[in-house]
């Protein structure tokens, strides 16, 4: 069975499309990035996404309340807006809902999806909707940012650092807690938020973008793992990642007693779990003070370095060296 990233290069060299981050006239960057840029004008770029959300793959209605299912649908979207230092503006959205999820659960998950476009300052401007047996969610995201400083994946030069912002893997300990039936428990609250309603760096994204800072950018969404890789094969390096460096999440004991002890290990969740839509991006060595002023500058953390070849190592706390195989999320590997 072919991988996602598989897919996506098979779609893009059959069909007519722009591959690349070259670009062909109006189009600045094609397929290959978190976003596509498009130049109609002479001082601003559009960034243009779009994102899928689906019932039974990337949520459980059972489990997930709908409000959530709302709110994520559409910040998971705006995050590849962000991660090319631009600002989200306006969104279309494609809805196909069972018929016994119109009312009440439908009302909710409109009230969450609002509150995420208030705090993004989205506006909705078109769609579709109809009838399925599951929830299906189909989002598209256009952004706005001045012409030519859109940050894509591409850049990273041997030498640069490899940053990251936030603690990770907070969303996949929320998630390992619903798979283990506390979702609706109130005890967990503040460890499932990070799962259910998640924060993306809106404002840091377009700082580093605006200065000029990151040499190449993208958000964590799938894990560090298998985000690392792709933007090391976008900038066609290689990486050291330093395990002791890793920004792990904390596991407080009263989340701890629930998990097995392969759930409870912070390391493997900060290096292969999803969601966490934080921004991982290098910065040139004689720029890292420069960090210093950036909005959150004290949840950023320097992990590792971008180095020649292809491979990407995880340096462990004894100095030994291993390859990192991407395990982050796939849904084509799912179990």
């Amino acid at each position: 069975m072919l991988s996602e990233d598989q897919l996506v290069e098979r779609t893009g060299r059959v069909l007519p499309s722009i591959l690349g981050w070259r670009g062909s006239g109006i189009v600045r960057i094609g397929i290959g990035d978190d976003a596509a840029v498009l130049a109609p004008g002479r001082r601003t770029d559009w960034v243009i996404t779009c994102d899928q959300f689906l019932e039974d793959v990337h949520f459980l209605a059972g489990i997930h309340p709908p409000d959530s299912v709302g709110y994520k649908a559409l910040v998971r979207a705006a995050s590849d807006i962000a991660a090319m230092g631009a600002a989200p503006r306006f969104f279309l959205l494609s809805m196909a809902l069972p018929a016994n999820r119109t009312g009440a659960w439908f009302d909710a998950y409109l009230k969450g999806m609002a509150r995420a476009a208030r705090a993004l300052g989205m506006r909705l401007i078109g769609g579709d909707t109809t009838e399925a047996r599951s929830v299906s969610v189909d989002i598209t995201v256009l952004g706005e940012i001045a012409r030519g400083r859109a940050v894509t994946r591409s850049g990273a030069r041997p030498g640069d650092i490899i940053c990251v912002s936030g603690r990770l893997g907070r969303a996949q300990l929320g998630l390992e807690l619903v798979r283990r039936g506390v979702g609706h428990n109130p005890r967990f609250r503040n460890l499932l938020r990070p799962h259910f309603y998640p924060q993306i760096r809106l404002e840091l994204g377009a700082w580093l973008a605006r200065h000029r800072l990151a040499t190449a950018m993208m958000d964590i969404s799938d894990g560090l793992s298998t985000d690392l890789g792709r933007l090391c094969r976008a900038s066609r390096v290689g990486a050291l990642l330093w395990e002791e460096r890793v920004p792990a999440v904390e596991t407080p004991a009263s989340g701890a007693k629930r998990l097995p002890g392969k759930q409870r290990d912070a390391v493997q969740m900060a290096l292969h779990g999803g969601d966490d839509y934080g921004l991982l991006f290098t910065v040139a060595p004689r720029d890292l003070k420069r960090l210093k002023r950036a909005p959150g500058f004290r949840e950023l953390t320097p992990i590792g370095e971008i180095v020649r070849g292809r491979r990407v190592e995880l340096v462990g706390r004894d100095g030994s060296r291993k390859l990192l195989k991407p395990h982050g999320w796939d849904p084509f590997r799912r179990s």
